[in-house]
């Protein structure tokens, strides 16, 4: 047990959230979202939800700022009648920890495309239709 750090981010979690440098991107994909199939390195968190494992994950992680956006969800696909509510609640979380973020959206396969290319993705038990969110990592200012 270490000081300061949240209960709930396990030591392989924290780990590569130390090991990510300033630009490198982390998601936090919802349990409907084909991870494995996406990326080599994920992180399971099964029965955990996104809201709780962002707000533990914001305590020490710096977004940025050089972005145009700090984070990114995935776009609802067209037609579909799904309105993702838990995005406020997200959005509420990120701009506690940072009011200055920027949430941008991304289309269904670009968010995909985008996965693939991050330095992680943490697979959750969140059961919210589009409840993804790309976190990119920023640098801490002395």
């Amino acid at each position: 047990m270490l000081k300061k750090i949240p209960k709930l981010l396990s030591p392989e979690l924290v780990a590569v959230l130390m090991e990510m440098g300033h630009g490198d991107e982390i998601v936090l994909a919802d349990a409907n979202f084909p991870g494995h199939s996406h990326h080599s390195r994920i992180i399971r968190y099964d029965g955990i939800g996104i809201p709780e494992l962002l707000n533990a994950i914001l305590e020490l992680f710096p977004l940025d700022h050089y972005a145009e956006h700090q984070a990114a969800f995935m776009s609802v696909v067209p037609g579909d009648p799904t309105v993702p509510v838990i995005w406020s609640t997200y959005k509420e979380i990120i701009i506690g920890h940072d009011p200055e973020a920027v949430i941008g959206y991304e289309e269904r396969f670009d968010f995909y495309t985008r996965s693939k290319q991050s330095y992680a993705v943490v697979v959750t038990g969140e059961e919210a239709l589009y409840g993804n969110v790309i976190l990119k990592k920023g640098v801490i200012r002395s």
